[in-house]
């Protein structure tokens, strides 16, 4: 079955997504796990100024492999936190 490519709501995500069933809903107590975005876009913000910072020292001092070893690991950290924004903004809860 086909879905229509409009944009979700936030309370569509907080209600659950189109065809997902978890057979062990409400069985055990277990309340529904939700996403921890907000903690993931602070850690992505920490990495990326680290990582950037660490880098600078790491040139400074002459260690070019590393210094772009942490460059890369800098813009990886930044596409992460622009990801999270963008699930944010669009009303995934978390």
């Amino acid at each position: 079955m086909a879905r229509s490519k409009r944009k979700l709501t936030r309370e569509e995500y907080e209600r659950g997504l189109y065809d997902y069933h978890d057979p062990t809903a409400r069985f055990g107590g277990a309340p529904p796990a939700r996403s921890a975005l907000t903690l993931r876009l602070w850690l992505a913000g920490f990495g990326v100024l680290f990582c950037a910072g660490a880098a600078a020292l790491a040139f400074a001092a002459g260690l070019a492999w590393l210094g772009w070893v942490l460059v890369v690991l800098a813009v990886v950290g930044l596409v992460d936190f622009g990801w999270v924004v963008h699930r944010k903004r669009r009303g995934e809860p978390g």
